[in-house]
């Protein structure tokens, strides 16, 4: 019998298997990924020849970390488990903070709604219809401080998604702490502040790419020297996966801004090593098991690579790439919505397989609605049931030496190198998104994978397949009241009345200048929440000098 290492045997074998079983009987479907790339018959030692064990996959928390970052792995600590909150008033969120804390969640993560994501005040007329809708309602330091209440932040880690008016949450953020006397070196969080995706995919922007990225490089050495231990940007994704992506294109696109705001950093005068320790990532997690697993495998190989050798990190916390997961939104269906709990427990241990440092469990209702307390409780149950019942955790990566898992880890690089490679030819990243690159390449794979759902070469329990035609919904919906968005409105006039005026002019109009000036911005977005000027002043008051993008039409 031939040995692992007989490759001529091996190569025969193989040969002769596969030509046997193709002629075998063969189900009607469709042998691709999700993300439509075949898959062959079998995978075995002749897939992964080419493969050096010590250089490309070596061991976990060693260079270059496609096991992981950390020597111990889950042994050592599991991941941050956090539910995405945020619905109605913050008096509202604050207490689904308090009921997630009180049943085992280690780390926040705050959602906010539409018009906080855009820079708009409550009580803005463009906020009509939509205040506290998706997420909570923020407009000034006031929300923030209530958002907050009772929960010390000294002790615990919080995640912020929102991205074009990020540095102004910020700023909230670390006033609400100055009030708690709580120190902004001891804050622990992230907050994505990833615009080149909005602009990308999710399409929640403010000012064009070039003062938006001041704006991320003025964060970045803020926090590099005041807030040490809190992430000023989660390159995100995610949603490049939800607007459509394979699991590739959202690999290298990701990779890609990620290198983009390198670059802006150490372009703004900044040693590469003082601000890329804190960059984080944040990655969907599909429906193909083993491709998702392959794709945090080779994210990690191929930024400690670029990291080392292209823009010369010495310190070996800058080569490691640290990711966040959510479980795919995208696959959440309003049919048979108790599948999602299935569907949501797959995706989640593939992020843990794939060594995800945190990661979110999307509830069962959330395609239907914000989700409610019971769907809550059982996407987080998800996480402590893997975490202590499956015995996953006890391993680093028992997937590492996967006939399949390796070739298709090593085939994902090759092909997100090719990205690159074109990307590049654009002129990077910023003309290729003026040129409508990415969201061409969205939309075609989008397209691709709806078609092959219309024709069932691709399956949706419940949804083109396996359909229940009286079925009826029974699971309770969350919905959000008009007086909430009434209550806010009123909240904000208030504020208005209440605070020192004299105070909030100077302070905005300090903004400005700082602006105008080319200063670091994020002590003004500071002096301005102190002063309890309202996110929408804020964001307003810099439209002047950095403009409003529009984006570029693309056919």
């Amino acid at each position: 019998m031939p040995t692992i290492n007989d490759a001529d045997a091996i190569l025969k074998e193989t040969s002769a298997y596969k030509e046997k079983a193709n002629k075998g009987k063969v189900r009607n479907a469709k042998f691709t990924t999700v993300s439509g790339k075949p898959t062959d018959i079998l995978y075995t030692p002749e897939d992964i020849k080419e493969i050096n064990y010590l250089a490309e996959i070596g061991f976990p928390g060693e260079f270059p970390y496609t096991r992981g970052i950390h020597n111990t792995g889950y042994r050592g600590k599991l991941w941050t488990m956090r539910q995405f909150a945020g619905f109605g008033t913050p008096e509202d969120t604050n207490q689904r903070f308090k009921y997630l804390l009180e049943h085992g969640q280690t780390g926040l993560s705050t959602a906010f709604d539409l018009p906080t994501l855009m820079g708009r005040d409550a009580d803005d007329p463009f906020s009509e219809g939509e205040v506290g809708i998706c997420g909570v309602s923020v407009s000034s330091l006031a929300d923030m401080e209530t958002l907050f209440k009772g929960i010390p932040l000294d002790q615990v880690s919080t995640s912020m998604t929102i991205n074009a008016p990020a540095a102004m949450v910020l700023a909230f953020y670390i006033a609400v702490a100055e009030k708690q006397g709580v120190k902004s070196h001891q804050l622990r969080g992230t907050i994505q502040n990833d615009i080149l995706k909005e602009y990308i995919a999710q399409k929640e922007w403010i000012y064009p790419p070039t003062p938006s990225m001041r704006i991320i490089t003025d964060m970045f050495q803020y926090c590099s020297k005041e807030l040490p231990q809190f992430n000023p940007i989660s390159v995100s994704g995610y949603h490049i996966r939800e607007a459509g992506s394979t699991a590739v294109q959202e690999l290298a696109f990701t990779l890609a801004d990620g290198f983009a705001y390198i670059e802006a950093g150490i372009a703004a005068g900044m040693n590469v090593d003082d601000f890329a320790p804190r960059i984080s990532f944040f990655f969907n997690s599909h429906l193909d098991f083993f491709e998702e697993i392959a794709k945090y495998r080779a994210a990690r190989k191929i930024f400690a690579k670029r990291m080392r050798y292209k823009y010369g990190a010495m310190n070996p916390k800058s080569w490691i790439l640290r990711f966040h997961t959510q479980t795919a939104g995208c696959t959440l269906t309003a049919q048979q919505p108790e599948n999602n709990i299935v569907r949501t427990a797959l995706q989640a241990l593939a992020g843990v397989l794939g060594g995800t440092q945190s990661l979110h469990t999307n509830s069962m209702d959330e395609t239907l609605a914000l989700p409610s307390d019971k769907a809550v409780k059982i996407a987080l149950r998800t996480q402590q049931i893997i975490a202590e019942e499956t015995g996953v955790a006890n391993i680093i990566d028992p997937l590492g030496g996967s006939y399949y898992v390796e070739s298709l880890t090593a085939k994902m690089e090759e092909e997100a190198e090719q990205y690159f490679d074109k990307i590049e030819l654009l002129g990077g990243v910023i003309p290729a998104i003026e040129q409508g690159f990415f969201q061409r390449e969205i939309a075609e794979a989008a397209y691709r994978y709806q078609y092959e759902l219309d024709k069932k070469e691709k399956i949706i329990v419940g949804v083109n397949e396996y359909i229940e035609e009286d079925e009826k919904l029974e699971i309770p919906i969350l919905s959000i009241s008009r007086e909430v968005e009434i209550k806010q409105k009123k909240q904000i006039a208030e504020l208005r009345q209440s605070r020192n005026k004299e105070t909030a002019e100077q302070s905005l109009a300090a903004l400005q200048q700082a602006a105008v000036d080319g200063k670091n911005l994020m002590p003004y977005f500071i002096e301005a929440a102190r002063s309890y000027v309202t996110l929408g002043e804020m964001c307003h008051a810099l439209v002047e000098h950095f403009g409003i993008y529009e984006e570029p039409a693309v056919f």
